[in-house]
């Protein structure tokens, strides 16, 4: 790194050292990349992270346990359930409270339609990110769509705060059931006409298969996680293999890559395994609102000062962007003694530099594009 700050440009002028970013549109956030390139071929690009460092992880000793959820919403406020519910579950197993059966159908609905909004931005700007715009329009047209359901559920669009420790804030409203239905009777149509406009488009497989192939040992060497790795052909997801919540309830598929187009593991499996996510994201809600069970939807007694006796506990969620962990240490206060989260998009960063060698320069657009990475995840 000391001799790409130092060297700009080699005796030769043949070598360049770029920015890429951090206001670039096409890193998905405050990111920048250090690309050293050989005219159009890349060299070596190492991600330059902290530009949008606000020590979320610290703010959890200074706040109480209650009043930390609207802080685990900014660490990743595109998908925003998951953290809320990875927060929440750590504290409730630290705790011992038993989430009702009715708030766990109801967090399982909530996150798979925040899925489904999170994986649209990420196909919708990936296809834009390669060249073709009209997808992200479709895209952005369907999460508004979801942004109202989960609105009228819970208030906000973005950054919900709706999964709470011991539950969740909100029942459902009234005719909520069946727009919800509605909706997903329209999105199942949407995701044919989707395959149709830009997943076998010709010139889209073309720039996406065999580009930046991440065989499934290296893929877990790295600790790539959610669609990155299942991408690769490894077959784990947390729903299933670590069965939390309501999932274990609910039949659903587990797409993985299988080099359709090209070699298992390369940038159009990342894709096109987000994309069949959605269709299986569409069957878990589906499942939960058929059965969901009458109840309460928050565990009775949870203390509105809670103290929290001295241990540790762990939590695992699995993530729009993968397997998210919560580990949260209590020295028997109002606060956490402890805060860390592990993210997908930090463990994705790391695969950049040796992804990128002999790579074009669009063709890093596309790689950082498949790893659906996000700002805030990153650096926290």
């Amino acid at each position: 790194m000391e001799k790409l700050i130092l060297r700009r440009v080699d005796q030769n002028n043949e070598e360049m050292i770029l920015n890429f970013g951090p206001q670039h549109p096409s890193t998905h956030g405050v990111i920048n990349f250090i690309v050293q390139t050989d005219g159009e071929v890349i060299t070596r690009a190492v991600p330059d992270v902290g530009y949008l460092h606000r020590s979320l992880e610290k703010i959890g000793e200074s706040t109480g346990w209650h009043g930390y959820m609207p802080y685990t919403d900014r660490i990743d406020y595109v998908a925003a359930m998951f953290p809320n519910e990875g927060y929440a579950t750590a504290v409730e197993r630290l705790t011992g409270i038993e989430v009702p059966r009715r708030a766990q159908y109801l967090r399982a609905i909530s996150g798979e339609l925040c899925r489904i909004a999170s994986h649209l931005i990420s196909v919708g700007t990936m296809a834009m990110d390669i060249g073709a715009f009209t997808p992200m329009l479709h895209g952005v047209r369907e999460r508004e769509t979801i942004n109202d359901l989960i609105e009228a559920l819970c208030g906000a669009r973005l950054t919900y705060n709706y999964h709470r420790i011991g539950g969740v804030a909100f029942d459902l409203p009234e005719g909520w059931r069946d727009r919800t239905l509605a909706f997903l009777d329209h999105f199942d149509r949407f995701l044919v006409e989707f395959d149709r406009l830009i997943t076998f488009n010709e010139i889209y497989i073309r720039r996406l298969a065999n580009v930046a192939v991440i065989p499934g040992p290296m893929a877990v060497d790295y600790g790539l996680v959610g669609p990155n790795l299942r991408g690769s052909g490894v077959d784990w997801d947390v729903r299933r293999d670590l069965p939390y919540g309501a999932y274990s309830d609910f039949e659903f598929s587990i797409p993985v890559g299988q080099g359709m187009f090209g070699t298992v593991g390369d940038s159009f499996d990342r894709y096109f395994c987000r994309v069949r996510e959605m269709g299986e994201s569409s069957k878990i809600v589906r499942q939960a609102l058929e059965k969901l069970p009458d109840g309460e939807i928050m565990a009775p007694k949870v203390q509105r000062n809670l103290k929290v006796e001295a241990g540790e506990a762990l939590s695992r969620v699995e993530s729009a962007r993968g397997e998210m962990a919560f580990y949260v240490v209590a020295d028997g206060t109002n606060k956490a003694y402890r805060i860390r989260a592990r993210t997908g998009s930090f463990t994705a960063m790391g695969i950049i530099e040796p992804l990128s060698r002999g790579l074009m320069v669009a063709d890093l657009v596309a790689l950082i594009a498949s790893l659906d990475v996000v700002a805030p995840e990153i650096d926290r």
